[in-house]
């Protein structure tokens, strides 16, 4: 499936130059399409989310974020620099039909490794490991994991598997859903409900946004484990380059200080027995 020797980032990165696509035509600003960037006039099409704040935000023509900072470093390794990448909104439902169209040519978006989009995408990383947790008013020590949430509310996206699989846990807790978790923090803040509930990074960047700090905790009892991986299509070579970047990311203390300064004010500590991560060997 990809390189089976390894290469040492020099030689993966030159790679990358002939492999990654080689984008013409109009201008970016996270078009699909995308504009020739660059003094090689080679660009790299990097797809993330828009409206993660902490992970993956745009604001006009900023783009920040855990998954940003990842991103940009790992492009840096393969050999472009930051206005050679051209970033491309990319949500949830569409990662996969975005990889197998060539849309674009990696995914760094809170997008989680599972068996079953292995069939159809290859993976690098993790690059972290999240778990579902709770969200809670700052002030608000009575919620200490899923177990506390009998007859209490509990706020998150409609349609979303974080709220499927706390009913399931907790057949007593009461539901609200709603269109986005901006909507689920308005509700939190003014009592309507008791906390909300999806990955404990994603919790940890809506908390440290500027409006929200200080008001919101997250509880920081994880009950499960969603690995973060970088989506790459089938077949692609990629992998090992990638996966060599993330480690060095690590070592380098970059990583760390990607996490601290994207969920600062949250009150966030990330689950120490799986973060930071090893990434996986690729083809596995």
């Amino acid at each position: 499936m990809r390189s089976t020797k390894p290469l040492g980032l020099a030689a993966m990165a030159a790679a990358a130059t002939l492999t990654l696509t080689a984008c013409g035509g109009g201008g970016g600003e996270g078009e699909a399409g995308g504009g020739e960037t660059g003094g090689s006039g080679e660009s790299v099409r990097i797809g993330i989310k828009y409206d993660q704040p902490g992970l993956g935000f745009r604001d006009g023509d900023e783009y920040t974020g855990f998954d940003v900072d990842v991103a940009k470093y790992v492009a840096g390794e393969l050999g472009y620099t930051e206005d050679q990448i051209e970033w491309v909104e990319s949500p949830s439902a569409n990662r996969e039909n975005m990889l197998a169209n060539e849309q674009v040519d990696m995914i760094f978006a809170t997008y989680s490794i599972t068996d079953e989009r292995d069939q159809t995408v290859d993976f690098a990383g993790p690059y972290f490991v999240a778990g579902q947790d709770l969200l809670v008013r700052a002030d608000d020590d009575s919620i200490q994991g899923p177990a506390d949430l009998e007859g209490k509310n509990l706020c998150s996206v409609t349609g979303s598997t974080s709220a499927a699989n706390i009913q399931e846990e907790v057949p007593g807790v009461n539901l609200l859903e709603q269109p986005g978790y901006a909507d689920c923090l308005t509700s939190l803040e003014s009592g309507q409900v008791d906390a909300v509930t999806t990955d404990d990074i994603i919790l940890a960047g809506l908390a440290s946004t500027d409006a929200n700090q200080g008001k919101f905790q997250v509880v920081g009892n994880t009950f499960s484990e969603e690995r973060y991986g970088v989506g790459l299509p089938q077949g692609s070579d990629q992998c090992e380059a990638v996966n060599e970047a993330i480690t060095q990311m690590i070592e380098e203390g970059a990583w760390e200080d990607a996490v601290q300064e994207h969920t600062e004010g949250a009150n966030y500590t990330y689950n120490e027995e799986l973060n930071p991560p090893e990434p996986e060997p690729c083809g596995e």
